[in-house]
């Protein structure tokens, strides 16, 4: 357990059944590829629970009725690069109309904190629904700094999304953004000596890109 409200673990059978596939080690890259979009999709079924909906007059075959829409142009989807882009495809799916911004990170060579490379989003990001995408949350360090980076352009309603959470990378993400909805599929026990998730499934990037 946790004490964060701003943490959300998904743990529908449907999930965690792809989610076993998904660590198994003999799982090639590109049933890998399909299983992290498939939870992807899954697990943003519940982070758009909330996401506000306009009031349109639609016509059924029996008669007209008062009917719930997404604004999706408004939903802007942040990847990590690179991991992050193995998510993309399942959310493009749940909401079409969704833009797509991204972000790379990399680590200053003399303070060892993530700074952006390359960051490109749409404009007036006050407006717009963030979902920062990154199939791992390990140290925390770099959702961290996109979350900032976000912040400072003007971002206010801003969500994070990811497969796997370390305990670590949970406390240090939830301590730095309490304003920001965390959703997962699994929290996993901890970080080892080289920071990567145990049980985990691996290196995320690596795995979905068939570079290992």
């Amino acid at each position: 357990m946790h004490q964060y409200e701003n943490f959300h673990i998904v743990d529908h059978p449907l999930i965690q059944h792809k989610l076993s596939l998904i660590r198994e080690k003999t799982t090639g890259h590109k049933i890998f590829r399909e299983l992290v979009n498939e939870v992807a999709t899954l697990v943003a079924f519940e982070l758009t629970r909330d996401f506000p909906t306009n009031s349109t007059q639609i016509k059924t075959p029996m008669t007209s009725t008062t009917g719930q829409t997404i604004v999706g142009q408004n939903v802007v989807l942040v990847p990590i690069l690179r991991a992050g882009l193995g998510m993309v495809e399942g959310l493009i799916q749940l909401i079409p109309n969704a833009r797509v911004g991204y972000v790379g990170m990399e680590r200053n060579e003399k303070t060892h904190e993530p700074v952006d490379y390359y960051f490109k989003i749409p404009k007036e990001p006050e407006h717009k629904n963030f979902i920062l995408i990154d199939p791992m949350l390990a140290t925390g360090g770099t959702a961290i700094a996109t979350a900032n980076s976000l912040k400072k352009r003007g971002a206010t309603q801003i969500k994070f999304m990811c497969l796997i959470a370390a305990p670590e990378g949970m406390s240090a993400f939830c301590e730095a953004h309490p304003d920001i909805e965390v959703y997962t599929a699994a929290l996993d026990e901890k970080l080892n000596e080289n920071k990567y998730i145990i049980p985990g499934l691996g290196d995320a990037g690596d795995r979905l890109f068939g570079t290992l």
